[in-house]
């Protein structure tokens, strides 16, 4: 079996970089364990919040401009503008349709009501400017009745400390009933099968008709839209106000859409995605990847003439922490990593742990180093990158498709 280019790893970074190099005719194959990091996602995708020091951003462009060269935005450089559109532009293509600056965050409300930095927002969530603003000032708070993850008093509490005034519901339908009889089937995602019913949606909706006179927004978790968003046109065309859907705990309806559509995208335009599949080695000769092997296809090699990892952080397994190092279990990559374990962590758990910037190292154009040296056909994108801390600095979504962009630009080239 042969491709141009294999993938390894079905997350935002693969699927972005396959969806690239796919659209310019370049044969794709995408290696995908299973669910990534993107189910969990909140329905926003961030470019850069933070500055290492702590310092909050405004403008990701000119604070990314104080990043370090170890930074994966650093290897970039004056690239990042153009990228960051190509990012956009590309999700918007392939059906995650979004709003959004570089240049200027906006704020998304989270589970918990507050508000945090972002760069892009799906269409279905509202953003706001600034951490003062509010969707609205009389605002009605629906759940479903008996879904726990979603808090109505956090999110009212948190619009009640900034002028709102809110009112907390909970609706029960018979559908949702049913869902109820087993605790672990009342998830977000079942909940969303059930509203792709337009009848059923339109029980809910009679419901939450009845209470949102006088007021001039509906705050609903986002339970909504797994497979496209129809159903949330739907809540904003019947309802006399604004409607506001906030993420859920996970796992995330817009983050499994998400997934869904970029899957869609490459699959589309000819690209094949090998779902439920391992990488387990690699032969190697001349300073390249000659082939991979895979669970699936046993001895069975596929050849390629680039290959792409893109496998993730520890979530995903991209990376392995063993007693006295952190590993990439593919390629048998090197990673950056303290050689003292104490150095790995700090005490206090709202600190930035330096476990977070591990990751595989490479040269200017991400080409993983093993044993010391650059592979020459074998290249890294993502969360699996060193020299970053994606939680603390929140620019997780930003590097992987940033990265895998101009990683399928530089292999088109190549």
């Amino acid at each position: 079996m042969k491709f141009d280019v294999v993938i390894i790893g079905g997350g935002l970074a693969g699927l972005t970089c396959g969806i690239r190099l796919q659209g310019m005719g370049v044969k794709c194959a995408v290696v995908s364990a299973g669910q990534s990091a993107l189910h969990f996602s909140s329905g926003s995708f961030d470019l850069l919040n933070k500055l290492p020091d702590g310092s909050d951003v405004v403008n990701p462009l000119k604070s990314a401009e104080k990043l370090d060269a170890v930074h994966p935005y650093g290897k970039i450089g004056g690239s990042l503008e153009f990228y960051a559109a190509e990012a956009k532009k590309q999700l918007i293509e392939s059906g995650v349709v979004v709003s959004g600056d570089a240049s200027a965050n906006t704020y998304r409300i989270t589970p918990m009501g507050t508000l945090k930095p972002t760069w892009l927002t799906m269409e279905d969530f509202l953003s706001l400017p600034d951490r003062d603003s509010l969707p609205g000032r009389k605002i009605l708070i629906v759940n479903v009745a008996g879904f726990l993850d979603f808090n109505t008093k956090f999110i009212a509490d948190s619009f009640e400390k900034r002028g709102a005034e809110c009112r907390m519901i909970a609706v029960s339908i018979p559908e949702t009933e049913r869902l109820r009889v087993n605790p672990t089937e009342m998830r977000a995602p079942n909940i969303a099968r059930t509203f792709e019913n337009k009848d059923t949606l339109n029980a809910l909706l009679s419901k939450i008709g009845t209470e949102s006179d006088g007021f001039d927004c509906v705050v609903l978790p986002a339970v909504f839209g797994l497979s496209d968003s129809v159903s949330v046109k739907m809540l904003s065309d019947r309802l006399d106000c604004k409607v506001c859907l906030v993420p859920t705990m996970p796992p995330s309806v817009p983050g499994i859409r998400s997934q869904m559509s970029l899957r869609r995208a490459f699959e589309r335009l000819g690209g094949v995605f090998m779902l439920g599949d391992t990488v387990v080695k690699a032969d190697f000769g001349d300073n390249k990847v000659v082939r991979i092997y895979t669970e699936n296809h046993g001895d069975y090699g596929i050849e390629a003439g680039s290959y792409v990892l893109a496998t993730g952080s520890y979530f995903s397994k991209g990376l392995v922490a063993r007693p006295d190092s952190v590993a990439e279990p593919v390629f048998g990559c090197d990673v950056d990593c303290s050689a003292n374990r104490a150095d790995w962590y700090d005490v206090s758990f709202f600190k930035p742990q330096d476990y977070m910037r591990f990751g595989v190292v490479t040269d200017g154009g991400f080409h993983a180093v093993k044993d010391g040296k650059a592979v020459c056909n074998l290249y890294t994108i993502g969360s699996v990158l060193g020299g970053f801390n994606a939680l603390q600095q929140g620019c997780g979504a930003g590097v992987s498709m940033i990265t895998a962009l101009y990683v399928a630009d530089n292999i088109i080239k190549g």
